[in-house]
């Protein structure tokens, strides 16, 4: 692979003025700060400002995972595939992404709209906050990607083109190692609290819990069913709000995105609250889990009601009838049960896990993981039973206060 220039603060200045899309955004020759904020695991990320209040944000995908360092060799072309998803999200989703302003493809750069008024989802829940009506928000961004970019609402052959370019295999194969084979089957990456270790081992020899998650890899693996956000976390959305309620919810980070099964992006959103969900109760705070745990259905609420107002605008109403809507619901409903479960463990077992959880004191740590963990393996047995989301709301909160320590 050809080498390029890293940005640095130095050179930022510089980079916005080769790039002809960007003049007027932003006065280079006025820059009054300058900021490295890529606390991710992948990515540099600057924060630019001018004397005028104008600012942008310019991500650079390094050839090696930020986490581990250049011994974990990465394509950058990760970025052009985030490129790619923010600007057909945002044309599906507006106002559900940030504003993608430029994309230089020889130096892997992303010049993306400041956000520095938001916060990042995670930490304001982290921090107590309740951001209302975020997990509808992102309910509604998931349907309409479901629907605008399958076969359900794409023209057939531009849906072929897409999905030709968006065949992503590095960070596809990144997921199918982290999230659905190493919490199962240790490559020395998996690390835990010495009183979660027993929680570890038990998971492991679950071996229904592995043959369902063995399953969920298939459907990963094989589903091209939308072009998913792949890495939809609370860790992955930007929120601001007035007075609780939130005004902007916007899904950033896509550059995992690929056609895969949509149920796998709710998935991780309902995972993420059962995780935020698990903090609270660790923390004493029972009415906070109990809301963080209303998160699913409120993602499911408002992704069933967007999936259901786009269907009118099928493409091929003939052989695609109502039967064939409710099919896909169900199955999307009981799936994100499963695919929750998965990034549930991998949270807690695998490489790169949750500051809800690592942030806490070990004492409460270790029932919290313990409950997310539980949560996972109930889950998987119990969404052929009932599938609803106050079935899974439910049984989290039954275990995460069963297994509270400290």
């Amino acid at each position: 692979m050809t080498e390029y220039a890293l940005l640095t603060p130095e050179t930022a200045a510089e980079h916005l003025r080769s790039r002809p899309a960007l003049a007027g955004r932003i006065d280079p020759d006025a820059l009054v700060s300058v900021r490295e904020i890529g606390d991710g695991n992948l990515n540099l990320v600057f924060v630019l400002a001018d004397a005028a209040g104008r600012g942008l944000v310019l991500k650079q995908a390094l050839p090696y995972v930020r986490l581990v360092g250049p011994s974990w060799a990465l394509t950058p072309d990760r970025a052009r595939h985030e490129a790619e998803a923010l600007r057909l999200h945002g044309t599906l989703a507006p106002g559900l992404v940030p504003e993608l302003l430029d994309y230089d493809p020889d130096r892997f750069v992303l010049a993306i709209e400041d956000l520095s008024d938001h916060t990042v989802w995670r930490t304001a829940l982290n921090d107590g906050l309740r951001h209302e009506g975020v997990a509808a928000a992102m309910g509604r961004y998931v349907a309409a990607v479901a629907f605008g970019t399958s076969v359900i609402g794409m023209d057939a052959g531009e849906r072929a083109r897409t999905l030709a370019g968006a065949v992503n295999p590095e960070l596809c194969l990144i997921t199918e190692d982290l999230v659905f084979t190493e919490p199962y089957v240790d490559a020395g990456r998996n690390s835990v609290l010495p009183a979660n270790e027993r929680d570890a081992a038990e998971l492991a020899a679950d071996q229904e819990m592995v043959a369902e998650i063995g399953r969920a890899k298939w459907a990963f693996m094989t589903r091209a069913e939308a072009l998913v956000h792949g890495d939809l976390h609370t860790g992955s959305v930007m929120v601001r709000s007035t007075n609780g309620v939130a005004d902007s919810a916007k899904a950033f980070d896509s550059e995992f995105a690929f056609y895969g099964p949509v149920a796998f992006d709710l998935g991780a959103l309902w995972a993420n609250y059962v995780i935020a969900a698990a903090r609270a109760t660790a923390l004493g705070d029972d009415d906070r889990a109990a809301w963080a745990l209303g998160l699913c259905g409120e993602t499911w609420t408002a992704f069933e009601a967007g999936f259901r107002g786009a269907w009118e605008g099928r493409v091929d109403p003939r052989m695609f009838r109502d039967d064939l809507r409710e099919h896909l619901l169900a199955t999307w409903r009981s799936e994100a049960w499963l695919f929750a479960a998965a990034k549930m463990t991998r949270r807690i077992v695998g490489l790169a896990k949750t500051t809800d959880i690592e942030t806490l004191p070990a004492e409460l740590r270790e029932g919290a993981a313990r409950g997310v963990l539980r949560t996972a393996r109930r889950w998987v047995r119990e969404r052929h039973a009932d599938a609803e989301p106050k079935r899974a709301q439910e049984i989290a909160g039954e275990v995460i206060v069963s297994t509270r320590t400290g």
